[in-house]
C-alpha cells in the first residue's frame, strides 16, 4: 500500500497563502473598505428615521473611559485584511468577498431602517494623540449594531478556520482571539459605543461568519490551487 506524501509544514501554507494575488488582495481590501465608508458617513450624517439613543448598562459604567484604547480600536483596519490575505485563490478571494460585503449592506441597512446613536457623555482625552480627530469625524451616531465588532468577529472567525485547517500552532491562534478581543473592549474603553451594541455587532458578524463559512463552493474536484502552478 502506497503510502502518501508527508503533509507540508503549516508555515508553507500559510506562505503560499499570503503571496497569492497579493496585489489585489491589498487593492480590493482597500476598496471594500473606502466604499463601505462612503455608505457609512452618508448615513451617519444624513439618518433617514428619527435617531434612537441606545440606553447604558451596567456593563458600560463598568468600564472606564481609556483613551490609550484607541490604538487597538484603529488596529481594526490592519487586522481586517488578514482574511483577504490568506485566500488561496481567486475563487476564494471572492467568495470571501461577497460575504464580507453582504455583511456590511446589511449594516448600513440597519442603520438606515433603525438609526441610533450613544449617549454624549464628558470624557477627557487628555490629550491622547488622534482621539479628538477620531471625534470628530466618527459621531455618536451609526451606534447599534456595532460594525467594528461585527467585522472584527468575522474576521476572527475565517482566520481561526484558516489556521485550524493549515495546523497553525495554538500561540498563533491565540493571538487572533486576543486582537479580536482587544478591539471589542476598545469599542467600549473609548467610548465609541455601549454594551448593546457590542451584542448586536457580535450577533451580526457572528451570523454571516457561520454562514460564509457553512455555504462557500467546494474546490473543484481535481483543481490545482493557482499558488501551486505559480511555483512549478
Amino acid at each position: 500500500m502506497q503510502e502518501r506524501p508527508p503533509r507540508p509544514p503549516w508555515t508553507h501554507d500559510i506562505g503560499q497563502r499570503l503571496r497569492v494575488l497579493q496585489p489585489l488582495k491589498v487593492v480590493g481590501t482597500t476598496a471594500w473598505i473606502w466604499v463601505f465608508f462612503i455608505g457609512y458617513f452618508h448615513l451617519l450624517r444624513n439618518p433617514m428615521r428619527p435617531v434612537f439613543e441606545m440606553p447604558l448598562t451596567l456593563v458600560d459604567a463598568w468600564v472606564p473611559f481609556q483613551p490609550a484604547w484607541l490604538i487597538p480600536y484603529l488596529s481594526l483596519w490592519v487586522y481586517v485584511g488578514i482574511a483577504p490575505g490568506l485566500q488561496r485563490s481567486f475563487r476564494e478571494l471572492l467568495v470571501y468577498g461577497l460575504w464580507a460585503g453582504a455583511l456590511c449592506l446589511t449594516g448600513l441597512a440597519l442603520f438606515a431602517a433603525f438609526p441610533t446613536r450613544i449617549p454624549l457623555q464628558p470624557m477627557d482625552a487628555g490629550g491622547f494623540p488622534g482621539f479628538a480627530l477620531l471625534r470628530g469625524i466618527d459621531a455618536a451616531g451609526n451606534a447599534c449594531p456595532s460594525m467594528h465588532v461585527a467585522i472584527a468577529i468575522f474576521t476572527a472567525c475565517w482566520i481561526e478556520h484558516i489556521f485550524k485547517s493549515a495546523r497553525a500552532p495554538w500561540p498563533l491562534r491565540a493571538i487572533n482571539l486576543a486582537w479580536f478581543l482587544a478591539i471589542s473592549y476598545s469599542t467600549l474603553a473609548t467610548g465609541q459605543h455601549v454594551f448593546y451594541d457590542v451584542v448586536g455587532g457580535t450577533l451580526l458578524g457572528g451570523v454571516f461568519a457561520w454562514a460564509s463559512l457553512r455555504w462557500r463552493p467546494a474546490p473543484a474536484p481535481g483543481s490545482v490551487p493557482m499558488v501551486a502552478i505559480m511555483d512549478r
